[in-house]
């Protein structure tokens, strides 16, 4: 085990050994790392945009804004490529870890501190566009996935979840360069937003923050004394069915981990073949709409592949089974679809 306390050299240890060190003990810092041109950037877009105030970045736990404080976390594996390594090994994604993903996390956060910086939440027309900031959040959502009320920036329709979302995903999409959004977004409803943010942003650009950071920032990387291993623990402890490797164990057990047969059909491959008939069955059933269903047999597909899964002798067997694991699951994790009623 690597000893606690300053570690010079501890990109030659082993990932075991990485493991077990202290996350404030990797002594891991934006500049010099691969994020430090890429906030660089996100600071030259401000000022090409004309506004003068640029967020604070930090390395912390995640992504994340802290509400109503104007700066911007940063996950800390994306500060060296051997954490962001070992964040694929163990989470099986590194969100933000391609510089065009980060750049796009990058303008999001960067839309709420903006919102936080000059308060922006509290005007009149901010409530009437995109509702009350002080609407409860969830750890679900529901979202019409082509609903043209909201902007399309990352994924799941996160603009949906929220107003301050809805806000920070619309400032990111007004923000990106080489988007021409009045083309884009030209006839939907979502452009009075999308409008109402450049015309706000020309007037506040050049004017000094109202609120700006008075305390030190939460879950500092550098103050973090969990081991990389317990950071992982209770990070997949934390998102629950929605870590990429939840299902293995069920899919595992369904399928065989190695071809015992050279006719043997590999289990994403039947999940495939069968995706259609899987969907209308457990939508029907369960009473989730189909496009739930999809989304879910499509990770299932992924997880497949990624274990190098095959199917079992008996494909009737396979589709009971299939649809079983897919039913339970809909049950466990999502929420009945409530179909929109246009108000």
């Amino acid at each position: 085990m690597a000893k606690k306390g300053k570690l010079e050299d501890w990109n030659e240890l082993s990932d075991e050994e990485i493991m077990q060190i202290r996350v404030r003990d990797l002594h891991l810092q934006i500049p010099g790392s691969e994020l430090e041109p890429l906030i660089e950037r996100l600071y030259e877009e401000l000022d090409n945009k004309g506004i003068s105030f640029h967020p604070t970045c930090y390395l912390a736990d995640e992504w994340f804004c802290p509400e109503k404080v104007p700066i911007i976390g940063v996950p800390f594996c994306l500060a060296h490529p051997r954490l962001k390594h070992i964040e694929q090994k163990m989470l099986y994604e590194v969100e933000g870890g391609t510089e065009t993903s980060c750049m796009k996390l990058l303008r999001h956060e960067c839309g709420h501190a903006l919102n936080y910086a000059y308060e922006i939440y509290k005007k009149t027309r901010w409530r009437e566009l995109f509702g009350l900031f002080s609407a409860r959040y969830s750890d679900s959502y529901y979202y019409q996935p082509y609903s043209r009320r909201f902007v399309i920036h990352l994924e799941d329709n996160y603009a949906q979840s929220h107003p301050d979302e809805d806000f920070a995903e619309t400032f990111a999409v007004w923000l990106t360069p080489n988007i021409d959004w009045e083309q884009k977004y030209n006839g939907w409803p979502v452009i009075k937003k999308l409008r109402y943010v450049d015309s706000l942003m020309k007037r506040i650009g050049n004017q000094p923050p109202v609120n700006t950071v008075r305390e030190s920032p939460p879950w500092s990387a550098s103050r973090m004394t969990s081991t990389l291993a317990t950071h992982y623990e209770r990070k997949r402890r934390a998102l629950g069915s929605e870590f990429q490797g939840f299902y293995d164990d069920s899919l595992e057990a369904l399928f065989a981990l190695r071809s015992s047969s050279s006719t043997s059909m590999k289990a994403s491959k039947l999940l495939r073949h069968h995706r259609r008939e899987l969907v209308d069955s457990v939508s029907r059933w369960t009473g989730h709409r189909k496009y739930d269903i999809r989304q879910l047999v499509n990770t299932l597909i992924t997880r497949c592949d990624t274990l190098d899964l095959y199917a079992k002798p008996g494909q009737t067997d396979n589709i009971i089974g299939l649809t079983a694991l897919l039913t339970a699951i809909a049950g466990n994790t999502l929420k009945p679809f409530r179909r929109y009623i246009r108000q």
